[in-house]
């Protein structure tokens, strides 16, 4: 009789598992984008321009140093942190400084932030600075597009190139 009711109570305990399963998969529903809007994301990881100068060490400041040390130019390590300003129609939509990461700041900066927009035509302006020694911004992009309802569109820095991409 006590493994009779070990089983039921087993499978008791596997059906109420299952119901809470069922349950849970078709409730709440979850709903990705309210209709008729769009997302900007903002997406970018970049190392910021040097702090400082290098400068060569002359050859008695080289004879000095322990031979596994005789680099002949020695630059800091600490990199600028990016500020990055996203305006949408003309209004400021986003404003960041990040700093570098690693334990020297010597890394690269990581942005991400997701705005969330009407579908719709929209005039979007993205401005990066990554040298702190500079004024004003070292990298603009200006560009009118139409976002489609759902429609996903994602801001990044291509190193490479040396700009602003929007995709």
């Amino acid at each position: 009789m006590n493994e009779i009711v070990k089983w039921i109570g087993q499978g008791l305990l596997y059906l109420v598992f299952a119901a809470t399963l069922a349950t849970f998969s078709h409730w709440p529903t979850y709903q990705h984008l309210v209709p008729d809007k769009a997302v900007i994301k903002l997406s970018l990881s970049h190392q910021g321009k040097l702090l400082g100068d290098c400068e060569t060490l002359s050859i008695d400041e080289l004879a000095r140093l322990p031979p596994n040390m005789r680099a002949p130019v020695r630059c800091p390590r600490e990199r600028s942190p990016l500020i990055v300003e996203v305006d949408i129609d003309g209004a400021l939509a986003h404003r960041q400084i990040a700093a570098p990461s690693g334990l020297s700041s010597d890394g690269a900066a990581t942005i991400y932030r997701r705005i969330e927009v009407d579908a719709g035509p929209h005039h979007i302006a993205v401005r990066l600075k990554d040298d702190a020694r500079s004024e004003g911004f070292d990298y603009r992009h200006e560009a009118d597009i139409t976002l489609t309802p759902a429609e996903i569109l994602v801001i990044d820095f291509d190193a490479t190139l040396h700009e602003i991409t929007l995709q």
